[in-house]
C-alpha cells in the first residue's frame, strides 16, 4: 500500500470516528511535515527559537485538537498542516513583537540586541498574514492558492487538485495573487511604498 493511500485510508478512519487512527497518522506524515517545517523556517531569521521539530509538533497538535480532522486525502491534509504551521509562525512572530515592546518583560541587556536582528522577518511574516487575510476577503480561492503554494509547498497541479479546479484557473489566481500581495505587503513594511 502506498503512503498516499495509507494516509488517505487513515484520514477516512479518523473522519468516521476511529480514535486509534490518530496514532497511525503521525508516523505516516512525520518526515514530510519536518521537510515542510524546514522549508518554512529557511526564510526565518538565523537562530529562530522555534525549530522544525517544535513547529511540526505544535502545528500537528493544533491540527488534531479539533473535534474532527476533516482532511479528505493526503494533499488536503498537507494543505491543512500548512495552514496550521502558518498560524504557529504568525503567533510566534506576534508574541516576539509583544516581547520586544516590553509587555510584562524586563529591559533587554545589551548582549541580547543580536536577537532583534530578525525583526524584519517577523514584520514580513505578519504583513504577509495580514495581506492574506485581506486577499481572502476579496478572493477566497486566490488566498487558498497562495496558502497552498507558499505554506504547503504544493505544485500548481496539486493545488488545483486540492481545490477541485482547473490548472489554468490556479495559474491565473497564482499570478494575480502574487502581484496583489507584492503591492499590499510593500506598503506595510518599513520603507515600503
Amino acid at each position: 500500500m502506498s503512503t498516499d493511500t495509507s494516509v488517505t485510508t487513515v484520514l477516512a478512519r479518523m473522519r468516521s470516528g476511529d480514535a486509534g487512527a490518530l496514532d497511525q497518522l503521525l508516523p505516516l506524515v512525520y518526515d514530510e511535515l519536518r521537510a515542510l517545517a524546514g522549508a518554512q523556517l529557511r526564510d526565518e531569521r538565523t537562530g529562530h527559537t522555534l525549530g522544525a521539530t517544535a513547529l511540526v509538533h505544535e502545528a500537528y497538535l493544533r491540527l488534531v485538537e479539533r473535534d474532527r480532522l476533516e482532511a479528505h486525502d493526503r494533499s488536503h491534509f498537507f494543505a491543512l498542516a500548512a495552514q496550521s504551521m502558518r498560524r504557529v509562525l504568525i503567533d510566534h512572530a506576534r508574541a516576539r513583537k509583544r516581547q520586544k515592546r516590553g509587555l510584562g518583560k524586563e529591559a533587554l541587556p545589551l548582549e541580547a540586541i543580536e536577537d532583534l536582528v530578525g525583526d524584519q522577518a517577523a514584520d514580513e511574516l505578519i504583513a504577509l498574514d495580514d495581506a492574506l487575510t485581506r486577499l481572502a476577503e476579496a478572493s477566497p480561492r486566490a488566498a487558498l492558492v497562495v496558502e497552498r503554494r507558499f505554506f504547503a509547498g504544493l505544485t500548481l497541479e496539486e493545488t488545483a487538485e486540492t481545490l477541485g479546479t482547473s490548472l489554468k484557473t490556479v495559474q491565473r489566481d497564482w499570478l494575480a495573487a502574487r502581484a496583489w500581495l507584492r503591492k499590499e505587503i510593500g506598503g506595510e513594511l518599513p520603507g515600503g511604498t
